[in-house]
């Protein structure tokens, strides 16, 4: 069960795409971001969204939406939810959870 909180945010992220299939798969692959489940990639988070993974898969790799537009749409959120005072960029890195993860290298996301 996603809860109402989640899938309201999930929703309003890819509010600015042009096409309303790219905003349904941007709202599930988003939603599939914020749920519970240690592993983040296409296969296990398209299992806990009950959905093919493919259709993650397309949207992440394939479709032709710009992600500035996603990028503005949550930092219009911030500044309207959270009111921060000032915004910092943490380029530090998190680890990866295996060779199937997005980007992996043999090292951690952002830091290398």
């Amino acid at each position: 069960m996603v809860a109402p909180r989640v899938e309201a945010f999930a929703a309003q992220m890819p509010g600015g795409l042009s096409r309303r299939d790219q905003r349904a798969k941007g709202e599930l692959y988003v939603r599939g971001l914020l749920l519970d489940g240690k592993r983040k990639s296409m296969q296990p988070m398209a299992q806990r969204l009950e959905v093919d993974h493919q259709q993650l898969q397309q949207f992440a790799s394939s479709s032709t939406w710009d992600y500035a537009d996603v990028r503005q749409c949550l930092a219009g959120w911030a500044q309207q939810f959270l009111a921060p005072r000032a915004f910092v960029l943490d380029d530090t890195g998190f680890p990866k959870d295996g060779q199937d993860s997005p980007g992996w290298r043999g090292c951690t996301a952002g830091a290398g």
